[in-house]
């Protein structure tokens, strides 16, 4: 009966009670380390902890779940848990927030000199030349963003395009305004519009979806 009763109780309630009960046992017993499974499976079955679709998620999460062992009974990397202050899932997402905040700027740090092989499609004015070399196992920017354009996974740089002109779109400006680029005059030339109808198309439509693609790749 009481066994019922438990699994009735709603979610953060039982998380709660099993924080009691772990606490009842010292570091290292086996009925903290059940306990503390217990919470683990509960709060992973709940989808309620924070997710997001970035490479280095399942590190930070590593970490988040670390943390929560060494300190939800006492202080040990970190203050502990206080269940009068917030709930365990509140208490772990604000944890894993921080933690993929410091893996973000990390890798923005490690990717920013490589972001400037991008000059003109990311509005910069830099120099190719000054690129330091990426690892052998790892694909250039330039290289990378430009399959993206010619495979066009989605179909979307394809179907987007000035009014009645579908050759002229965002997989065919971005194409030729990624180094080497061509000039704007060379482009109005070749499609017989103007250098301000381009531009602008570029900057609202094409600019915008490189923008997505450098995030989604963590280049920016």
């Amino acid at each position: 009966m009481q066994l019922t009763n438990q699994r009735m109780l709603p979610l953060e309630d039982k998380l709660r009670q099993l924080v009691l009960e772990a606490r009842q046992y010292p570091s290292g017993h086996l009925k903290r380390k059940q306990c503390l499974t217990k919470m683990v499976r509960l709060i992973e079955q709940s989808h309620k902890l924070w997710h997001e679709h970035t490479p280095y998620y399942e590190d930070a999460l590593q970490q988040t779940w670390v943390y929560f062992c060494q300190n939800v009974c006492e202080a040990g990397t970190g203050e502990q848990y206080d269940p009068n202050r917030s709930s365990v899932i509140t208490w772990l997402n604000r944890y894993l927030k921080w933690r993929l905040q410091d893996f973000r700027i990390d890798q923005q740090k490690r990717l920013a000199r490589c972001t400037s092989a991008m000059p003109s499609a990311m509005g910069r004015t830099t120099d190719v030349t000054d690129n330091i070399a990426a690892p052998p196992d790892t694909p250039p920017i330039l290289e990378t963003t430009h399959h993206w354009i010619v495979t066009d996974p989605e179909g979307e740089l394809r179907s987007i395009y000035i009014q009645n002109r579908p050759d002229v779109n965002c997989q065919t400006l971005l194409l030729r305004r990624l180094p080497p680029e061509q000039s704007w005059e060379k482009i109005s030339e070749e499609f017989g519009l103007p250098i301000s109808t381009l531009s602008s198309f570029y900057q609202r439509q094409c600019i915008p979806r490189l923008r997505n693609f450098g995030q989604s790749q963590g280049y920016l």
